[in-house]
């Protein structure tokens, strides 16, 4: 991953698309690259493993894959072998691991490729292994070529021989930057078609160019010839986005050119957090992905050197930054539509009965942000896995949570608003119930009752010339959870908050009050949530001296 992009020269979209639903029909014959309508090359083999068919990620068995997950550092952070277990208690069904083939950073062994490997499959998840050196070629000089990256992949042919269920090879990171991008294509062809001369039968996983971000369009103009290219047709496009794609028709044009001609694409990685460089719209590519059935995933688990990515803090689970919540927890996010992969036994692809209409939900616990629902259990020929609980209005319905048990606590609400609510249950074939009954819940007025117990740290993770980057952590020292919470501070040499993530700013001089996103809105009794945001100065930039939560004078740290 490296966020570096000049966004200031990138074109404007071709199209003007206004919603994800009319999206294919806008899309086809309009955008490039054409539709392609030909069999991909090798199509009448006998598939192996995970492999494409008509511009799909299919498993081995014809069971359409959904890849949602997260990358780990594992090459920086070899130690942290507890975090596969942790991704996959929290929802993930996939995991992009992160190694090193020698040339910049320690290169990862057989054997260590191996235990990788092994750890996935334990977890029940697939896992995507890439080369990180190659990152940024062409731009970065201590970046390593394409070809050794190949080179890499072909010294672990024994490791990753019959892997082909579990394991996709993502040949290099982010391999060219911004310095004559065109000169991607011919090495990404040469480096597919070595590993398929080596006898690699894996899907492949191709990075853009403009380091992973493709601003310039090089990818997305050359992308059926590298398909083509690939004896196999196993071959899947990776596009990361960070601040390139802060708009909703960025990112939907991007993805619907891919869908319309049918070649395989994912969202391989991208940030949310706004930084120097711009605010990416998460909360359309998280929805794009889900409307179009693609994969994404979220950089990521944790140690980054900029830590507003950092999924987890410290690769604690327990303590889920702002960012986690919003990928493993929020709308459209992992929790909510990842299904593991049927390889590992859960799923039957020849289950096509749909569960029985979960029963009527009723409402307890009502307050101002939060509500607790139950109903009655659905039943199924399989087994029921999850619940959706979606809010309903004007023909429309919106996905608030799930869960794998008959009851959820709803948190981030709108205090004194009457929310019309429904559940659908779904097993693990992806059968989808019919809708519940629906019930009518109004949250309370809110009260502003102030915090029990509180603790802030303040941290500036960046500074440059006129701006800085600092990070808020927010802590319940309490014994009861806080719903709904207005955190101030005042800054003292004038500086100005520009943008923020993980909730809403407004300020008056130096005094700031911040109050939460929904995803950060409930801080439960021993938990934080971590804000942050971007900011300008002049020279000093000292941190505030106190904090209050909701009144309460909070201890600073």
């Amino acid at each position: 991953m490296d966020r570096r992009t000049r966004k200031s020269a990138l074109p404007l979209p071709a199209t003007l698309l206004t919603a994800l639903t009319a999206l294919l029909g806008l899309l086809v014959g309009a955008l490039a690259p054409a539709v392609h309508a030909a069999e991909p090359p090798g199509a009448g083999a006998a598939a192996t493993g995970l492999h494409i068919a008509d511009g799909r990620l299919l498993e081995g068995n014809g069971n359409d894959f959904v890849m949602r997950g997260v990358n780990h550092a594992h090459t920086w952070y070899p130690g942290e072998t507890q975090s596969l277990a942790d991704v996959k208690a929290l929802g993930a069904n996939t995991v992009r691991v992160v190694l090193s083939n020698g040339h910049r950073w320690t290169r990862n062994s057989a054997s260590d490729v191996a235990a990788v490997v092994a750890d996935c499959k334990a977890n029940r998840l697939i896992c995507v292994l890439e080369v990180h050196d190659t990152t940024g070629y062409g731009e970065e000089a201590a970046a390593g070529t394409l070809d050794g990256a190949a080179d890499y992949w072909i010294s672990l042919k024994g490791v990753l021989d019959g892997e082909e269920d579990y394991v996709i090879i993502n040949i290099g990171n982010e391999p060219w930057g911004n310095t004559d991008p065109a000169g991607w294509t011919a090495p990404t062809i040469a480096a597919v078609q070595k590993l398929r001369g080596a006898g690699f039968q894996h899907t492949i996983m191709v990075d853009a160019p403009n380091w992973g971000q493709d601003w310039q369009g090089v990818m997305r103009a050359n992308a059926q010839t590298v398909y083509d290219a690939d004896t196999t047709g196993n071959l899947i496009f990776s596009i990361h986005m960070y601040s390139v794609f802060d708009t909703a028709q960025e990112i939907t044009d991007y993805l619907g050119a891919f869908v319309a001609a049918r070649l395989p694409i994912l969202i391989g990685e991208f940030g949310g957090p706004a930084d120097q460089w711009g605010d990416p719209d998460e909360d359309t590519m998280m929805a794009a992905a889900e409307q179009l059935d693609l994969g994404y995933l979220a950089w990521s688990w944790s140690g980054n050197t900029d830590p507003i990515l950092d999924l987890a803090v410290d690769f604690d689970p327990s303590r889920l930054s702002s960012w986690g919540e919003r990928i493993f927890h929020g709308p459209n996010g992992i929790a909510q539509t990842s299904e593991e992969a049927t390889v590992y036994g859960t799923g039957n692809p020849g289950d096509t009965q749909a569960p029985t209409a979960p029963g009527t939900p009723s409402a307890s616990a009502v307050t101002a942000t939060s509500a607790t629902l139950s109903w009655a259990a659905s039943t199924d020929n399989v087994a029921v896995t999850a619940y959706d609980v979606v809010r309903v209005g004007a023909g429309t319905e919106t996905a608030l949570a799930s869960s794998a048990t008959p009851t959820v606590t709803l948190t981030g609400l709108t205090p004194a608003t009457a929310y019309t609510l429904a559940v659908y249950a779904r097993d693990a074939a992806g059968n989808r119930s019919p809708r519940s009954a629906t019930v009518t819940v109004t949250t309370g007025q809110d009260t502003g009752s102030p915090g029990t117990s509180c603790a802030v740290t303040y941290r500036v993770v960046n500074e440059w010339p006129g701006g800085f980057q600092a990070d808020l952590t927010v802590r319940n020292t309490g014994t009861a959870a806080l719903s709904g919470w207005t955190l101030a501070f005042a800054f003292p040499d004038s500086q100005t908050i520009s943008n923020m993530w993980g909730g809403t700013p407004a300020q008056s001089g130096a005094t700031v009050t911040v109050t939460p996103a929904a995803y950060t809105a409930t801080i439960p009794a021993g938990s934080a949530v971590t804000l942050g945001f971007t900011g300008t100065r002049t020279t000093a930039n000292g941190s505030p001296a106190t904090f209050t939560l909701n009144g309460t004078t909070c201890t600073a740290s």
